[in-house]
């Protein structure tokens, strides 16, 4: 008995590349080193503004009134360092500088701090009534500022909180909580459970998970959250204009005070605003890498 063995083809179907779009190929022929110019274009574009902010601040007001920044390129004379020397001597304007200093860091760190142990709790702790306070919290993230302004405005005047730094940083922390739960929450959600089982099998408590495991997993998370909320409590101007007084004023009730006294005082102007930049400006800097880890976060999954 004689076996045949037949040969049997099996013709497997092969996948092409993906098409890829006109504008892809395009990218691919000219090389990456057209594309990192364009883009090095588009940013320099984008900095023309703060580089005329920075020109204005150096210029004096009769060279701001009389003709543009762009000018400087031809009378570099006009350059001078006496509108930083006026304004760190204006009391009102300095004073407002150091309460947006007073007004920013504890409500980024309250927020960031509340909102982290509020998050570790709602995403891993097992109690009563927590999806239903996850629903409630979700649904403050839609309710506008202006329809609180005037129940918290009579409620701090009751407390003796209205026109203080207190009252202030207590709005920006109550309306910063929500979307600060929601973030942090999603991103510890992500955390794989059989890290956060095995601590507990291992002993340890709610707080020592908190601390050893999430909080070194969630670096991105909250370097993205603290840059948010600082550069909205710092960049914010209705907040302040209803629940601060003169004396408790950040830096840009004290720009629109000064624009309404002096409406051609352009030096001041711009070197108040150019200092009041540079502040989240390195903000941002500093945590840079953490923050792009934190948007990049869940692309590769």
């Amino acid at each position: 008995m004689t076996l045949v063995a037949e040969e049997v083809r099996i013709e497997v179907p092969v996948s092409g590349a993906p098409k890829r779009g006109v504008l892809s190929r395009l990218a691919s022929r000219l090389g990456n080193g057209f594309v990192q110019l364009v883009l090095a274009l588009v940013a320099l574009f984008w900095l023309v503004p703060v580089f005329g902010l920075l020109i204005a601040s150096l210029r004096d007001e009769s060279a701001n009134t009389s003709s543009g920044w762009w000018t400087i390129f031809t009378k570099p004379s006009e350059l001078t360092l006496d509108n930083y020397a006026d304004l760190v001597a204006n009391q009102a304007v300095w004073q407002s500088f150091l309460n947006t200093f007073y007004i920013a860091v504890p409500a980024t760190v309250l927020v960031v701090v509340m909102a982290a142990l509020a998050s570790y709790a709602l995403a891993w702790i097992d109690f009563p009534g927590r999806d239903a306070l996850t629903v409630v919290v979700v649904g403050l993230l839609v309710m506008p500022v202006q329809v609180a302004l005037i129940p918290v405005a009579k409620l701090f005047g009751a407390l003796g909180l209205f026109g203080t730094i207190t009252g202030v940083v207590l709005f920006h922390v109550a309306f910063g909580l929500p979307f600060a739960i929601f973030l942090l929450r999603n991103f510890f959600t992500g955390i794989p459970r059989d890290l956060i089982e095995a601590a507990r099998m291992d002993g340890a408590t709610e707080w020592v998970i908190f601390k050893r495991v999430v909080l070194p997993v969630a670096k991105p998370a909250i370097a993205s959250l603290t840059i948010f909320q600082f550069l909205w409590v710092w960049n914010d101007l209705l907040v302040a204009l209803v629940f601060a007084d003169q004396d408790s004023a950040p830096i840009t009730v004290a720009l629109r005070a000064q624009l309404r006294q002096f409406g051609t005082n352009i030096d001041m102007l711009a070197t108040g605003a150019f200092l009041s930049m540079i502040v989240p400006l390195a903000v941002f800097l500093v945590f840079q890498k953490y923050f792009v880890q934190g948007v990049l976060a869940g692309s590769t999954k």
